[in-house]
């Protein structure tokens, strides 16, 4: 016996909440296609982005480390897989589609530049003339257009409410820009619940990856009260914890952390009282969150971690760095477009002008293509 594509809709009917966003429901996709025999139209989106090549670029992607400081700090990739695993167990307990959280979470962070957030602003302050660069808008460019994978249309054609969610990503430090896909409402609870998974995951793993790396010490860290708690909760003492205690506090304030949103945003349909995903989207704020006692914590871990570790110098001369090798590749690219590769000059003047091309290819660039393009292209005795 098979479990059938119409069988995984009629568990999701008999399963999911009704404020939920069921796969049967779906909006579906730009490009009609015949649906999947086993597949539900989130599970087959989950899966086109798992197999495309942004996916696999964000393994060498900063998170907050370069690539080459070590190999055991969080990646694009790993920080992308994390979220998945938090914004799933968000989803289950709350009887959310847990396939398309999974989706969204898969590709939330497609559109991420080389050297996080720094190439962010670097590209945008080069494209300010022409729109502009937003990481969120470029992760839909990427599965609407970039990504060749089909024969008969451009992109890999997900479903509606994957590139909604996609679009409406929103954090601290994702600002969406969702103007075709309906701005004016919320998105779907599963949207919601992967922005606050987000935060979740590169709170706490930021926080690892910063003690672990020595710019962060367990000393700066006294007095901020996630920090405090969790180590009064394990019975954890002094100022230097040896590795293993320094994973359960992370374990601790990740658990404390998803337990808060559950309580919180389960208070909030209370409140609410949606029937249905419309209802959902008409609520004038997210009902996925943390309550307020720990949107407060967090603000304090966040300060800490700006201060101490995103502004560090050692993390602010690298910063530099790559402002200065985007920069330059760019102006580079834009004086001597012949020197860009066949398949990237093939798009110029098209539907995009040569400034779009260019930044359509640098965001795609991983932080070590971009280096070792810099030194193609501007040390003499590199071959190009």
């Amino acid at each position: 016996m098979l479990l059938t594509r119409d069988r995984l809709e009629e568990m999701e009917t008999a399963q999911l909440a009704p404020y939920a966003q069921a796969s049967r429901a779906s909006r579906g996709r730009a490009h009609p296609e015949d649906e999947h025999p086993y597949r539900t139209a989130f599970q087959r989106d989950r899966d086109r982005i798992l197999h495309t090549t942004a996916f696999r670029r964000l393994e060498y992607k900063t998170q907050v480390f370069v690539n080459y400081e070590g190999d055991h700090y969080r990646t694009r990739l790993t920080h992308t897989l994390e979220v998945a695993q938090i914004a799933r167990t968000i989803a289950r307990t709350l009887m959310l589609n847990q396939d398309l959280v999974e989706a969204i979470a898969m590709a939330h962070d497609l559109g991420h530049t080389p050297f996080g957030h720094t190439g962010e602003v670097v590209l945008h302050a080069l494209m300010a003339e022409r729109g502009g660069f937003n990481h969120n808008t470029h992760g839909l460019r990427i599965v609407e257009k970039l990504e060749e994978r089909y024969p008969g249309f451009l992109g890999l054609n997900l479903t509606w409410e994957v590139r909604e969610g996609i679009v409406k990503h929103a954090t601290e430090y994702d600002t969406p820009e969702a103007s075709d896909y309906e701005p004016h409402l919320r998105a779907t609870l599963e949207a919601q619940v992967i922005n606050v998974a987000d935060e979740i995951a590169y709170n706490t793993h930021d926080l690892d990856d910063g003690l672990r790396s020595g710019l962060l010490n367990e000393r700066q860290l006294r007095g901020i009260a996630l920090w405090d708690t969790a180590l009064e909760a394990l019975g954890i003492a002094g100022d230097v914890l040896v590795p293993v205690d320094r994973n359960r506090v992370v374990r601790y304030l990740v658990n404390a952390e998803v337990s808060d949103v559950l309580s919180a945003t389960a208070a909030r349909l209370q409140e609410a009282q949606p029937a249905s995903v419309d209802d959902v989207r008409r609520v004038p704020h997210d009902l996925v969150g943390f309550s307020e006692a720990m949107e407060a914590m967090n603000r304090e871990l966040k300060d800490l971690l700006f201060q101490c570790l995103y502004r560090h110098w050692r993390v602010m001369r690298v910063s530099e760095k790559s402002k200065r090798v985007l920069t330059s590749l760019f102006e580079a690219y834009l004086q001597s477009p012949v020197q860009l590769p066949e398949e990237v000059q093939a798009r110029i003047g098209g539907e995009d002008d040569l400034e779009r091309v260019i930044c359509d290819y640098m965001a795609g660039m991983t932080d070590r293509f971009a280096l070792e393009e810099y030194r193609k292209m501007f040390d003499p005795v590199v071959r190009p």
